[in-house]
């Protein structure tokens, strides 16, 4: 009888060994299989600097993924992650320039605001009694709000000796990957080796168990989310030294980021499950999907799309794995074959090693000379959640069209560490030349350098690009064009009145110089009074709240400019029958819509950029530059200010 169970077993093992290594190694078999598919879909994936850009741009999210295990191995989330990593990045700027502190100094202090953050959400959570949710969600607010009120929203140049942190040793190891591969070993030794990593498995195991087992659970709870703190702390550091300065607006959408390499590396929302490695393999999966979607030009939309699908697919890994019996061990436990299930791993992980490096020269023999010639121009857009840069992107692809060339369009979403990652492909890429089209002009210098040193000029679009060399700016004035939105609601209202401003993202170089315009503009009207401004994110639904509220809390209000005509748009929706009666509004852009509210009299007046033209133009010279051809320095796009009175003239 024990024979005969001894033999079914072994059969049994050796039947659903494959199947079983696939189970307890997911994220490490998703990753493989993800290396190879984007291999053999694109020949630049496999190249050396790509490579290197993926382990650059998995830097933030995987330090942040560390920080947050430590809070989900308890059986909690940190929602506020990303905030608290842009607070302390704004944290160290503004005392570094501003404040004039030494740069150590600033650097302790924003490793300590980190840790507060930490410490206010432990206690919340430990003491206070909110769920983990609630606590870090209000911390999430909080800790945006402060950055935007220390910077007073725009971006804070990064110290320089701190700026090294974005740079490369020798020229070719980029920094932050050294620094998360340090933290992810950090992260390892606190899970696997320390009292506090025990405490960390037990309470997320069954917290009213370890309660009674002797440990402090209030305490541990809240060194666990200052850890997570601190962690975001170094990921905010990183990423503000990337961007050579402090974005009030960074890291939005990071915390989802950093649960997700969690959640996909293997840990159980449930508490009790995960490790340093299977974190640090979610995360390269994520930077790996961003990174191949964006060689393949395949739109940023349907990579959100892409990513959702995989996080579903990890926690349905995880379902079934539970489901099998597959056992994870936490990290430091031990046992009767604990040494053979770490002996297991170390030959699993050296088995996909040898599988990887395989591929790698098995794919580079394959794609070897399939680059191929011709011109390649990569686009990088800020948003295409607005209807101007939708404009710029389909006159670029028309110019494209027209020319024969192959366009890759990219969109950044309005952040501009993303926009950096697109850069960085496009030269990997090898591209002939790139077109930008800077969230902010500070914060794509550095990626902008990149080009420079690879030999790829760049054309900067709409906006400028700061302390790196551009091949030509395609470009409107934006200053100009507040002013003349200024003088146009000035002689509308007669040189009196009370006024609001809808302002775009803070941070932004659009609003910065369209809002500079307009107050300078205006300072020659002393008869009109700015009553209320307010920033409405350059969004329609957000115009039409904001001026909500703020028709509330003033009165008399009878004109409005909004830096956008999204906003604008917003606000006559907010005015209803005041809007192109008694209530005058200027927008700015020239969208389709917004010439059709002029045409209609609720909106006075749009500055008209013709975004069009301007990706047409683009265009146009990034071929020029590409062939060696020598292009003018700068090339203005004709600005007009748009009314009823000449709208049947505009084209």
């Amino acid at each position: 009888m024990a024979t005969d169970t001894l033999k079914n077993s072994t059969g049994a093992g050796g039947a659903s060994a494959v199947r079983r290594l696939l189970l307890d190694n997911g994220a490490l078999s998703a990753l493989v299989v993800l290396v190879v598919a984007m291999s053999l879909l694109s020949g630049d994936f496999l190249t050396a600097q790509n490579l290197l850009n993926v382990g650059v741009q998995a830097a933030v999210t995987a330090i942040l993924a560390f920080g947050v295990t430590f809070v989900i191995v308890s059986a909690g989330i940190d929602l506020s992650v990303g905030s608290v990593a842009a607070l302390s990045a704004t944290v160290l700027a503004w005392m570094a320039t501003s404040e004039g502190v030494p740069v150590w100094l600033a650097v302790v202090l924003a490793v300590v605001t980190g840790v507060a953050c930490g410490l206010v959400n432990g206690a919340l959570v430990s003491y206070g009694k909110l769920p983990p949710f609630i606590a870090t969600l209000a911390m999430l607010s909080v800790g945006r709000g402060l950055s935007l009120v220390i910077s007073q929203g725009s971006p804070i140049a990064f110290p320089g000796s701190v700026s090294r942190l974005g740079d490369t040793l020798g020229g070719r190891l980029p920094v932050p990957v050294i620094v998360m591969v340090v933290m992810g070993l950090v992260t390892a030794v606190i899970l696997g080796r320390t009292y506090l990593g025990r405490s960390m498995y037990a309470i997320g195991g069954n917290e009213e168990a370890a309660r009674l087992s002797g440990l402090r659970v209030k305490r541990q709870k809240v060194a666990v989310y200052a850890l997570s703190g601190l962690f975001a702390a170094v990921a905010g550091i990183v990423l503000a030294s990337r961007l050579a300065s402090a974005q009030p607006q960074a890291a939005q959408g990071y915390e989802l980021d950093a649960i997700a390499a969690v959640v996909i590396g293997g840990a159980s929302l449930s508490g009790g499950v995960g490790k340093a490695s299977g974190t640090f393999i979610g995360a390269l999966i994520l930077a790996v999907l961003r990174n191949g979607l964006n060689l393949l030009s395949v739109s940023a939309f349907w990579q959100q799309v892409v990513i959702g699908v995989v996080i579903a697919l990890a926690v349905l890994l995880d379902t079934v794995r539970r489901r099998a019996g597959a056992t994870t061990a936490a990290a430091g436990t031990s046992g009767p074959g604990g040494s053979g299930r770490k002996g297991a791993q170390a030959v699993t992980y050296t088995i996909a090693a040898v599988l990887v490096a395989a591929v790698i020269g098995a794919v580079s023999l394959w794609n070897s000379g399939s680059s191929g010639g011709g011109t390649r121009v990569g686009l990088s857009v800020s948003t295409l959640n607005n209807p101007f840069f939708v404009q710029l992107k389909e006159g670029a692809q028309a110019e494209a069209r027209a020319r024969g060339i192959d366009l890759t369009v990219t969109d950044a979403q309005n952040d501009a560490s993303q926009q950096a990652n697109q850069i960085q492909n496009f030269t990997g890429e090898g591209m002939s030349s790139v077109i930008v089209n800077p969230v902010d002009s500070d914060a794509a210098g550095p990626s902008v350098r990149s080009a420079n040193t690879a030999d790829i000029p760049v054309i900067a679009a709409d906006r400028g690009v700061n302390k790196a060399d551009i091949a030509t700016l395609i470009a409107s004035d934006n200053v100009a064009g507040g002013k003349q939105a200024a003088k146009a609601l000035a002689e509308k209202l007669g040189g009196k009145g009370r006024i609001v401003i809808l302002q775009g993202t803070a941070g932004t170089s659009a609003s910065r110089e369209r809002g500079q315009g307009f107050a300078e503009g205006i300072t020659a009207y002393p008869g009109i009074k700015v009553v209320a401004k307010q920033p409405a994110d350059f969004d329609r639904t957000k115009g039409l709240d904001v001026m909500t509220n703020l028709l509330q809390a003033n009165s008399g209000v009878n004109g409005v400019f909004a830096e956008n005509d999204e906003m604008a748009l917003g606000a006559i929706k907010a005015l209803g029958a005041k809007a192109g009666t008694s209530v005058s509004v200027v927008g700015f852009d020239g969208t389709p819509d917004g010439l059709k509210a002029v045409e209609a009299g609720t909106l006075h007046a749009s500055v008209a950029q013709q975004p069009k033209e301007l990706g047409r133009l683009a265009v146009r010279n990034a071929i020029e530059a590409a062939q060696g051809r020598k292009i003018a320095s700068t090339v203005k796009v004709p600005v007009k200010v748009v009314t009823a009175k000449n709208i049947g003239d505009f084209s």
